[in-house]
């Protein structure tokens, strides 16, 4: 169904303030599960989860000498999620429910060992219509996670929401305007906006919550969309995990709390939150969004449309497939070897 068709235009979604069982990929998709089960209690359509989740951000790669961390990566990997393995559970619960979701995951390939920032799309079918991998990691995180494709930049629409289109972007790949303007070119309405506890880290304290309100808000006005902004943020068992596994006591660089969340209207109105910190514990930022806002703003700004001005501005980027996995194909997160793979 396609949103031009849709007779339903108000729906009730919800960005996630939580933090994960840091570093145990079973005990986070059990809270996963949970957070998915509070949301349809609450008669959400659909649930944005934080920047990689499930097993929790490696705060750790901003701390410690890379000499030093091999152990605790090949850990991180271990926990890391194979997407045609491990979201068996989460498929299914998002069927149960009626829900969709994004979960943002570290992903490791299967049959493999090579790690990347994900984004998982579940319709509320339950069925995972999308994996967008992080195009760009930043700084160490490029020690974690290979470079994602054009392949993987794309909007998919959901029967969660009538039909409309959603995508997203993790972190800072946020402050990339060419993946944005191709999110734009595929006439996205609601973006996901995954997180770390980014104002936890030293030097980020003062900036990190003006910086993601700003390209939420950026990104809510010039797409014309609404953008759900989900953080984690850090708690005690995360910096307890990193003072067991790296020795010493207190965290110097990263600290307890953190994060911002909350629901942007098109028109860069604070529609729910910002929720941030987690003195509250996890949290459900919960909004009701209609597209039907759209058609008014829309009459001001169409960046898909009347203001993209085609014969001044030309964009493109490539979709072709860069990863083998994805080289199968369609559905390439399940595992299959079609004709496709190996191809170009």
């Amino acid at each position: 169904m396609t949103s031009s068709n849709a007779a339903q235009t108000k729906f009730k979604v919800a960005a996630v303030h939580a933090s994960p069982v840091f570093m145990n990929k079973s005990a986070t998709l059990a809270k996963v599960v949970n957070l998915i089960e509070q949301a349809a209690k609450e008669d959400v359509k659909f649930l944005a989860f934080p920047e990689t989740f499930v097993p929790g951000y490696p705060y750790f790669i901003e701390c410690y000498p890379p000499i030093t961390q091999a152990p605790a990566l090949a850990k991180y990997a271990e926990e890391s999620v194979v997407i045609s393995q491990d979201l068996t559970t989460i498929s299914q619960v998002c069927r149960s429910q009626k829900i969709g979701i994004s979960l943002g995951v570290s992903e490791r390939m299967e049959d493999g060992y090579t790690l990347f920032n994900s984004q998982v799309l579940f319709d509320s079918t339950g069925e995972i219509v999308s994996v967008h991998r992080k195009l760009q990691p930043t700084y160490v995180e490029r020690m974690v996670w290979g470079q994602g494709g054009g392949a993987t930049l794309e909007v998919k629409p959901l029967e969660a929401v009538e039909g409309y289109n959603v995508g997203g972007l993790a972190c800072w790949e946020n402050t990339m305007n060419g993946a944005r303007q191709a999110l734009i070119e595929q006439n996205q309405h609601i973006h996901c906006a995954a997180w770390p506890a980014l104002s936890t880290m030293s030097g980020f304290e003062s900036t990190a919550n003006a910086q993601i309100e700003a390209l939420a808000k950026a990104h809510a006005l010039t797409a014309q969309v609404f953008v759900l902004v989900a953080s984690n943020y850090v708690d005690q068992q995360c910096l307890d995990w990193m003072a067991a596994n790296f020795g010493g006591g207190e965290q110097t660089y990263v600290k307890l709390g953190g994060g911002w969340s909350g629901v942007a209207h098109p028109f860069c109105a604070m529609l729910a939150g910002p929720v941030e910190g987690g003195e509250n514990g996890d949290r459900l930022v919960t909004a009701e969004i209609d597209l039907a806002d759209l058609k008014v703003v829309k009459v001001w700004i169409d960046s898909a449309g009347h203001y993209a001005r085609p014969e001044v501005v030309r964009f493109g980027w490539d979709k072709r497939p860069l990863w083998g996995d994805e080289k199968r194909g369609e559905g390439w997160w399940n595992g299959k070897r079609g004709e496709g793979e190996g191809g170009e």
